[in-house]
C-alpha cells in the first residue's frame, strides 16, 4: 500500500487522478483540499501531520465526511521526498494485521499493537485493516 506524499500546493495539480491515499506535508487551506478532491476523484484518505489537524476548518471536515473521505492524523516517518514521492507501508505491517486477525484479536488490540510497533497512526492501521486485510 502506497501513500502519495505531497509537499506543496503546486504539486496537487500534477497528481495522478487515481490516487487513493495522500499525505499533505504542508498546511492546506480549504482551497487546497477542494483542489485535491477535484484532482483525485477516487481519493479515500487525506493524512495530515498532527500539528496541521487543528487548523482544518469544520466546513472542510463536513465536506470530506459528505464525500466519504477520511481525514487521518499521522506522519510518514523517515520518508525522504527527494528520493521517492511515495511512502510505502511495509508488507510486514499488512501481514502482521492479517496474522492478528486470524488469531482472533480485537480491532482495538490490532490497532494499538501495530501502531506502537510500526509508528503508523491507529486510524491508518484501521484503514489498512478494512482495505488490505478484510475479515
Amino acid at each position: 500500500m502506497k501513500i502519495r506524499v505531497v509537499s506543496s500546493r503546486e504539486e496537487i495539480f500534477t497528481l495522478n487522478p487515481n490516487e487513493r491515499i495522500v499525505h499533505l506535508a504542508f498546511r492546506p487551506s480549504n482551497k487546497d483540499i477542494f483542489a485535491l478532491v477535484e484532482t483525485c476523484p477516487k481519493i479515500d484518505v487525506i493524512q495530515l501531520p498532527k500539528s496541521y489537524m487543528g487548523t482544518v476548518s469544520k466546513s472542510i471536515e463536513m465536506f470530506l465526511e459528505m464525500q466519504k473521505i477520511q481525514l487521518i492524523e499521522g506522519d510518514v516517518w523517515g520518508h525522504r521526498k527527494d528520493i521517492n514521492e511515495y511512502y510505502t507501508i511495509p508488507s510486514s505491517v499488512i501481514e502482521k494485521i492479517k496474522e492478528m486477525k486470524t488469531e482472533g484479536k480485537s480491532n482495538e488490540d490490532i490497532e494499538a499493537k501495530v501502531s506502537r510497533e510500526s509508528r503508523i497512526n491507529p486510524e491508518m492501521v484501521a484503514y489498512i485493516m478494512n482495505k488490505e486485510a478484510p475479515a
